[in-house]
């Protein structure tokens, strides 16, 4: 089975962040990055594309993420 290596770990680290920022926005309509950071401020809307970056990237790591 293929390990994940430091990149993999990040991206997924990521998407999970995202993913619970999505749950408080649908559930309590809070922005925990937007409470952190700012609204749409410098730092946030780098966070916000990095979610996404890591989104993309894995999915061409999914091979890695199946059982073998």
């Amino acid at each position: 089975m293929n390990k994940l290596n430091t990149l993999d770990w990040i991206a997924l680290i990521l998407i999970i962040v995202g993913g619970l920022n999505w749950l408080l926005v649908g559930i309590f309509s809070f922005d925990l990055v937007a409470a952190i950071f700012g609204d749409m401020s410098v730092i946030s809307r780098i966070v916000y594309i990095l979610v996404g970056l890591s989104a993309i990237y894995t999915i061409f790591i999914l091979g890695k993420l199946q059982k073998k």
